[in-house]
């Protein structure tokens, strides 16, 4: 009776003091808060790594094994493996005074040991259910190695190619990139975050980090607030409605005020106006280089940190050294530290690991759960969606099996650079590479291979690349003898296929370029291959959108495959050679050239809109290039054509609550059944603040026999024409819209409603 009345009085003081009410209480959680001492709840606020993997800075905490011990860990990153998991929990349930488990993170973002596309390409498909089994297939594969949480996935918008972590998220686009948001959350968490089988997931980089200036890594970000609210924040609000775990603010400044220490963000925003219920972590040391923002010194912003609302200090060991003197002092409270030591306690109770801190531990589930041939199947499949053909050039794709092909390039016989960047649970030598693929798929063809140029001949630029293992190669011989060699070997073939573009690390973190497009050493081998005046079919890896102009206008075809994981090969040659039709459409514009970033769809008409092919003097545009992208949102073909007709608005007027139901005819024109993706584009003609050209508000992927009819019905909400105005108030205004439907953002089939 005495236990019920002391956790009841528990439950009441939690209520008054921090303002939740005692359904949300976690009995289990407040009596453990009663016991600790001040310097154990902030020592569930530090995030350590003891090192081995592969880190995000150049720090790597030390005395790992003892600060467990001393109760100075909440969570581990960086290990891996039920026996060294167990290990680490033994320790804190062994060892500590109040025997709390570990969180176990890690950075799985595009497939743990199965890897798949990196995520730009498998957003790239535009298939949800996809995506979210791939998240899915993660969180069993990653689980099965003892990890319980993710630090994914990266929802950051950007329009900009230079940053090197656009390779991370979804592109340009907040609808989209709001679905692939909860796709992903739903596919890592599942129903249950204690089923063994799931982990908690990370929606990061809040906020705004793909708005960088001149898309620098870890640049500043100055943006108006109806820009924030209306076209960068919709992805991370939601992941949180989806349920996301927990949070990661971001590197960048907002409105001056750096986000790990930025109270506006986490906690007006994301925990009062969002209703956020998890924790927040920072990023890799982003407590500390506050510093280096001039917030500072490791005392000042540590609190500052805390006091925003950040509850766990990723590696930089700031709170664990700062807090305990910055309370003697009166700069933080410890109802704010208690605050934040609920909040992780909470999301190890949510993982069941108050119950059996072991239960990711099995040392049976590795070899029955990862790298198995159907997970090897399943990012294969994942793979062939996401390319995206960019152009068919005499409709020479798709191959025939027994075709004489002239197999060329650094990247076709690479397994360095399937896997993408960010795959550091992967193991690049397990990959399939492009000439292996081919035998498999076509063992009947005949394929003699060359590497005809290396990715890059600059050796201090392949230094930087070559980071975290070889990337770019340099080969003995001289660029002359292995062109040469490569022209020899395309003598004889019927076609050519060359497979060129990015290293894997040319893009990722701390990975931005000023020049995106193909290297010179690789743009002189395309150039002479064409000169053969056989077919050319090029292979594009990349993990951005990159400047292709130049490669555009030769006679050649160009098929988009990203970095397409552990089964890159074979899922290259089942579209090379038909046995998938490519469905593939971009999630983010490719410039023209460097000059036109930042590009994307739902740019604003100014006041003197430009034609879009042409220069006209006081308009909009430029004198040496036109304003449109090469390819626009959404483009991407296939191997057979689509005829869109008989679009129809149910309604020509609605009013605030009414849906708008849209439907319109799609045929299959061509000679081979595929898929197409319907894009719905919506453009509100007149609002009280300046509306984009056009947004994306409704897509459906649709399956279509060669010469099959269907009829495809969208439907537009309430919120799909409401915006947040100047007063950041989400409203609709009365008026008429347009409603655009077609295969990519330039969609001109249209029909319009008003709205009363």
């Amino acid at each position: 009776m005495t236990i019920k009345k002391n956790i009841f009085s528990i439950l009441l003081l939690t209520f008054a003091v921090f303002n939740i009410t005692a359904q949300e209480a976690i009995p289990e959680v407040e009596a453990l808060l009663n016991k600790m001492t001040l310097d154990e709840k902030i020592g569930q606020l530090n995030l350590l790594t003891p090192g081995g993997g592969i880190a995000t800075g150049s720090v790597v905490s030390k005395n790992v094994e003892l600060k467990i011990k001393e109760g100075q860990v909440g969570g581990l990153f960086g290990v891996s493996g039920p026996e060294k998991v167990r290990q680490a929990q033994e320790i804190a349930i062994k060892n500590s005074r109040l025997k709390i488990p570990l969180l176990i993170g890690s950075d799985i973002i595009h497939g743990y040991k199965t890897t798949y596309p990196i995520p730009l390409g498998v957003a790239s498909s535009w298939n949800m259910e996809l995506i979210e089994s791939a998240a899915k297939m993660a969180a069993k594969e990653a689980t099965a190695d003892g990890i319980n949480w993710n630090f994914s996935p990266m929802v950051d918008i950007s329009r900009d190619a230079r940053w090197g972590r656009i390779s991370e998220g979804s592109g340009e686009d907040p609808y989209l990139g709001s679905a692939i948001a909860t796709a992903m959350v739903k596919g890592y968490q599942g129903n249950d975050l204690s089923n063994s089988q799931t982990m908690m997931a990370t929606v990061k980089h809040l906020a705004l980090y793909g708005a960088v200036e001149a898309g620098r890594d870890y640049n500043s970000v100055d943006m108006s607030k109806v820009k924030m609210y209306n076209q960068y924040l919709p992805p991370y609000q939601a992941a949180v409605d989806a349920g996301v775990g927990s949070a990661m603010t971001s590197f960048n400044d907002i409105d001056g005020i750096p986000a790990t220490g930025n109270k506006w963000l986490i906690t007006d925003l994301l925990r009062k106006q969002w209703g956020f219920k998890g924790f927040v972590v920072s990023d890799y040391t982003s407590v500390n280089e506050m510093t280096a923002h001039g917030l500072g010194d490791l005392q000042a912003v540590s609190a500052q940190a805390l006091n925003a609302g950040l509850d766990m200090d990723m590696v930089g060991e700031g709170f664990l050294t700062t807090l305990k003197k910055s309370v003697k002092e009166g700069k933080v409270t410890e109802e704010a530290i208690t605050i934040a030591c609920r909040r992780i306690l909470t999301a190890k109770h949510q993982l069941g690991l108050f119950d059996d801190p072991y239960r990711y531990s099995d040392t049976s589930r590795p070899e029955k759960d990862i790298l198995t041939t159907e997970n090897r199947e399943a990012a294969r499949k994942i793979a062939t969606q996401s390319f995206v053909l960019l152009k068919n050039e005499n409709n020479v794709l798709p191959l025939k099996k027994d075709a004489k092909i002239a197999l060329v390039g650094p990247l076709a016989n690479d397994k360095n650079n399937m896997l993408g960047t960010w795959a550091p649970t992967g193991d690049p030598q397990l990959s399939i590479p492009v000439l292996e693929g081919l035998k498999n798929v076509a063992p009947k063809a005949r394929i003699s291979y060359t590497k005809g140029a290396n990715i890059t001949n600059d050796g201090e630029f392949a230094k930087r690349v070559n980071v975290f293992g070889l990337r770019v190669d340099i080969d003995t011989r001289t660029p002359e003898a292995m062109l040469s060699e490569a022209l020899q070997n395309s003598e004889n073939a019927d076609i050519i296929v060359a497979v060129v573009g990015e290293a894997s690390e040319f893009a990722g973190e701390a990975a931005s370029r000023t020049e995106i497009s193909i290297p010179p050493s690789q743009k002189k081998l395309i150039k002479a291959l064409v000169e053969t005046g056989k077919p050319v079919v090029l292979v594009l890896f990349s993990g951005r959108p990159l400047t292709i102009s130049d490669e555009f206008t030769l006679p050649v075809s160009i098929l988009q495959v990203w970095n397409p994981g552990v089964e890159a090969g074979n899922a290259i040659a089942d579209v090379i050679f038909g046995d998938y039709n490519p469905s593939g459409k971009l999630t983010a514009s490719w410039p023209r050239n460097v000059g036109q970033i930042p590009i994307y769809h739902s740019m604003k008409n100014t006041g003197r809109p430009a034609p879009t092919n042409r220069f006209e003097k006081f308009k909009s545009n430029y004198l040496d290039s036109e304003i449109s992208p090469l390819f626009p949102f959404g483009y991407g073909l296939s191997y057979t054509t689509f005829e869109y007709s008989d679009l129809v608005v149910e309604k020509k007027k609605i009013t605030q609550d009414e849906l708008v139901n849209i439907s319109v005819t799609v045929k299959n024109t061509g000679d081979y059944d595929g898929e197409e993706v319907v894009q719905l584009y919506l453009k509100d003609e007149v609002r009280s603040i300046t509306p984009p050209v056009r947004e994306l508000k409704g897509f459906k992927k649709i399956f279509l026999k060669k010469g099959e009819t269907k009829t495809v019905s969208l439907t537009l909400y309430a919120n799909d024409l409401k915006f947040y105005n100047s007063n950041l108030q989400f409203v609709s205004e009365p008026g008429k819209f347009v409603v655009f439907v077609g295969s990519d953002s330039t969609a001109e089939m249209s029909a319009e409603f008003e709205l009363e």
